[in-house]
């Protein structure tokens, strides 16, 4: 008799292929416009606020600065998805599995990767999390059948071996010390593995059926709530950084790097699988690495 949980995986895989944008239908070229634009975006876009999160490091702990980028950002994916007429009805399962993407990518991810960034620096969490695409094409292939080739497994060892001496040379020269750049390169990679179940998960074909916006709306509420849950829990009543720079950061965040890059993020994944779109975690880290050079030292 199988497992519950293989026979769990093996339905996923069979609801998956089904789908529209299944591993059996012909999949988008990385320079095909509809993946090239995306990915440009993507990459200018995240590779940003990575500096952008440093700066809200502040006086308000970071959970709650969390809480508010996503209190606006799931109000931003409400209204676009609502002006552009996608319904946003999905149904009592679809909720649940809304919710646990929205604690996994939007709570418990970004709690992490703000964390993180107490002890290295932002060009570094952007690194770390290139190997994004391990775990996305590991659970893509396990969960929703999708194809992973030899040579991938052989890039990615050279990928671990570059992210590793970057890490050692963090853990070498880094003000902060040796034990705490691996305490913040330990959370962002917790946080990588939050961020991989999450998108294989709205790539399912129980999530497939409604309309990407929708789920996202949904899932940023349910983790704004969860976000606002944890903060009053752990640090208390909510508290705000007067400078002008605060405000702008939670802005760009919740609008610019959430509402318009997250539905770009998660089309590519239902369009050419998550492996694939996690190779935009490879250009990020060029745009981070250049504004964390001359930001950060």
């Amino acid at each position: 008799m199988n497992h519950p949980a293989q026979n769990e995986a093996a339905a996923l895989r069979a609801a998956s292929r089904a789908a529209p944008g299944d591993s059996n239908s012909p999949e988008l070229g990385l320079l095909h416009p509809r993946v090239f634009i995306p990915f440009t975006l993507l990459a200018l876009i995240w590779g940003s606020t990575w500096l952008v999160i440093r700066d809200q490091i502040s006086v308000v702990p970071s959970s709650w600065s969390v809480s508010y980028r996503f209190i606006l950002a799931a109000a931003g994916m409400f209204i676009l998805a609502w002006a552009m007429k996608k319904s946003l009805f999905i149904d009592n399962r679809a909720h649940r599995w809304a919710m646990l993407v929205g604690a996994l990518q939007f709570m418990i991810n970004f709690n992490l990767v703000y964390a993180a960034e107490l002890y290295v620096t932002s060009g570094l969490v952007a690194v770390l999390f290139a190997l994004l695409i391990i775990p996305n094409a590991v659970l893509g292939k396990r969960l929703l059948g999708r194809p992973v080739a030899r040579s991938f497994w052989v890039g990615s060892a050279v990928a671990m071996v570059g992210v590793a001496m970057l890490v050692l040379r963090e853990y070498r020269v880094a003000p902060v010390g040796a034990a705490k750049t691996l305490l913040g390169a330990g959370l962002t990679i917790v946080g990588v593995i939050c961020v991989s179940f999450a998108n294989v998960l709205q790539a399912s074909h129980r999530m497939n059926r409604f309309p990407i916006m929708s789920v996202l709306a949904w899932a940023m509420l349910y983790g704004a709530l969860a976000n606002v849950a944890w903060s009053l829990a752990t640090v208390g009543a909510p508290s705000w950084d007067p400078r002008p720079s605060y405000a702008v950061g939670i802005f760009y965040l919740a609008i610019i790097g959430s509402v318009i890059t997250f539905p770009l993020y998660f089309t590519l994944i239902r369009d050419i699988g998550p492996g694939k779109a996690a190779y935009t975690s490879i250009l990020v880290p060029i745009v981070a690495m250049l504004l964390s050079t001359l930001f950060e030292g």
